[in-house]
């Protein structure tokens, strides 16, 4: 806020004490922080009623809008075209002839191709294997 260097404090210190005189120095500093402490005081009660005439201002807007909305949603709809129009249309190029009605055309998805297995490993002690052999060595 101000701009003052321990140089320009040493100055007011020094001028205070050679106008002032060392005996009534601390009652002036007393003094001086008492006033100091008063003016914080005042100024952080006047930014707390600040702010919240701030917060209920925004507080009630809020409610206003609110209100709005509510009152709107009561009230009966006049203009029923409105409601017959489509919300959203498609864009119109000025470039082609006008486009038939209906979803725009996809292109056809590429079909990824379908990953190779690699063969089955067979082993001779495999169990289905085996038991199929004891079988037909039996009969």
């Amino acid at each position: 806020m101000f701009d003052i260097g321990w140089s320009e404090l040493l100055v007011i210190a020094i001028v205070a004490i050679v106008v002032v005189g060392p005996k009534e120095l601390p009652r002036l500093m007393r003094t001086f922080g008492h006033y100091a402490g008063k003016l914080r005081h005042a100024a952080s009660d006047f930014q707390r009623q600040f702010e919240a005439a701030m917060a209920e201002s925004e507080v009630d807007a809020v409610r206003k809008n609110i209100d709005g909305i509510r009152s709107g949603l009561d009230k009966p709809i006049l203009d029923k075209s409105i409601l017959d129009k489509p919300v959203m249309l498609p864009k119109q190029e000025n470039a082609g002839p006008p486009q038939a009605a209906g979803p725009p055309a996809m292109a056809p998805m590429p079909v990824a191709p379908k990953p190779k297995r690699a063969p089955a490993k067979t082993s001779a002690k495999s169990k289905p294997a085996a038991k199929r052999r004891k079988t037909q060595a039996k009969s």
